[in-house]
Order: C-alpha cells, then sequence, then structure tokens
C-alpha cells in the first residue's frame, strides 16, 4: 500500500485543489490511503478535508510544529510499504504517482526518489541539487555573480541532461517517495530542522545507509512553487522576512552537523535502470 502524506500550513486553497488532483489523477486499482497533517490548523480547512473528502485522515495539531516533525507525525500514523511526501501546492498528472511507486519497486536499491516538478506552463522547475557546504549557501543567496557561477552551476547539475533518470545528492521535498523499510534504518526526518535542510540532511542520511536517491522525470507533477525565503536583496531579507531567517537558522543548523566547508561526494550519474 502507499500512504500519501499532505503537511498543509494554512494554505485551504491549494490543499483542496491537491487532494481533488488526487482523486482524479489516481488509479483506482491503486491501494493507497491519504493523510492530511495540519499545522497551525484553523476551521476552514478542517471543514474542507472532514467535508469534502471525509475518507481521507486528518490530523490537526494547534501549534506550527515544524515541517519536518508533521512529516514524521505522518509517517507514523501510516500504514503504506511506500509513502508519498506532498506538499499542498502540489497537482499530480495522471499515472505519475504510480509511475514513480513502479520504479521505486523495480529498483530496491533506491530509498528515496522524485519526480520531475513543472511549473503550470510545462515548463520544468529545479528540484534536485548537489550538497551544500556554506560557500554554496552564501552563493544561492546573492544569486549569479561573475566569481560564483562555476559553484552554482555544479550545484544546480548544470551539465547534467534532467529530462533523464539519474542519481542525485539531494531532492526537494515538495515530493518524495521513500520505502518504508528505508525510513526504519535510516530513520525520520531529523526534527532539528524546523522548515528548511530537512530535504537535504534525510538525502544525505539515505546515501551514508547505503540507499541510492533518484530524480525520476518519468514522472511529472505540477508545483506552485514560490521562492519565499527569498523576496528581497539578502540584507533586507536577514532583517525583515520570516522564511529567509528560518532558512539562514535551518542552514546553520545544517553546516554545524555535517560541517562548513566540507560538500560529500557528487553522487550525480545517469546510470540509473
Amino acid at each position: 500500500m502507499l500512504s500519501i502524506i499532505i503537511v498543509n500550513y494554512k494554505n485551504p486553497a491549494l490543499l483542496r485543489l491537491c487532494l481533488k488532483s488526487l482523486e482524479r489523477t489516481l488509479s483506482s486499482e491503486l491501494k493507497y490511503e491519504i493523510l492530511v497533517m495540519d499545522i497551525s490548523s484553523e476551521i476552514e480547512t478542517q471543514n474542507i478535508v472532514l467535508e469534502e473528502f471525509p475518507s481521507i485522515k486528518l490530523v490537526s495539531f494547534k501549534e506550527n510544529i515544524g515541517y519536518s516533525k508533521g512529516v514524521n507525525e505522518g509517517i507514523k500514523q501510516s500504514a503504506g510499504d511506500y509513502v508519498l511526501v506532498l506538499n499542498p501546492d502540489i497537482v499530480p498528472l495522471k499515472n505519475s504517482i504510480e509511475t514513480l511507486l513502479n520504479y521505486m519497486k523495480k529498483n530496491q536499491d533506491v530509498g528515496l526518489a522524485g519526480p520531475q516538478l513543472l511549473n503550470f506552463d510545462g515548463t520544468p522547475q529545479q528540484s534536485c541539487f548537489g550538497f551544500y557546504n556554506a560557500i554554496t549557501i552564501g552563493y544561492r543567496r546573492v544569486g549569479y555573480l561573475p566569481f560564483n557561477k562555476r559553484v552554482l552551476k555544479k550545484f544546480l547539475l548544470k551539465d547534467k541532461d534532467l529530462s533523464d533518470v539519474q542519481q542525485v545528492d539531494w531532492l526537494m521535498g515538495s515530493a518524495l517517495m521513500v520505502k518504508r523499510e528505508a525510513i526504519n534504518r535510516v530513520g525520520f526526518m531529523d526534527e532539528k530542522f524546523f522548515l528548511y535542510f530537512s530535504d537535504v540532511d534525510w538525502a544525505k542520511r539515505f546515501w551514508e545507509n547505503g540507499y541510492k536517491v533518484v530524480y525520476c522525470p518519468l514522472a511529472k507533477i505540477y508545483h506552485y512553487h514560490r521562492r519565499i525565503s527569498k523576496k528581497n536583496s539578502w540584507l533586507i531579507d536577514a532583517f525583515v522576512n520570516r522564511q529567509s531567517q528560518q532558512h539562514i537558522k535551518d542552514g546553520f543548523k545544517y553546516l554545524f552537523k555535517w560541517g562548513f566547508l566540507k560538500s560529500s561526494e557528487n553522487h550525480s550519474t545517469n546510470e540509473c535502470a
């Protein structure tokens, strides 16, 4: 069985769209369950799930427990051999989830996989990356400049053909599929990361425990992506943007855990089954 876990934070309209798209695109032959982890739960979201989607399990949290803990709570309350973690701003294409699931079933050495994320105009989004170090994090916040292009191109896998299935260092947490067996070995997301970097840290731990992390563009999913952690210049953001402040905090936690300058070996390769 597949367990689909959606971590929602005050996004009732997008959550409704996501749930409707799942109903519309999932095969009737697929055995699955859907769980909504509703953080800082509001009555509007509760009514949408309970009245419009009665078969879906709603777990409400009064406080903002953070993304990582929301994912972990969902995993603990789910029963599937495979778990798909989604943001509420996801709209899957028909057969996309089944395609990703079948890929993982056929490749038992893959512990974590993600689809190709698309803008609603059909153009691809960047959803797989090289590992961070302090220099990469700093360069990402200031954007492309003459002195940092080489580092950022490597981080963004610009030398790879992202239309191919391939191993990557880590995948954006907006849509992640993982095997229960692998979770039992690797562990849950690290709850020290409140909102950001938990996907990076998780992928790193999968690699260290002998599992591959794979980007699978055979499965395609629409993603309403807004980079809310970076709206203004990096200096202004650091003082006025709460998401940016959280990104910086979680970034430092990641660097303290894994090393400020060390960047893990590059796992990116097109050699996938």
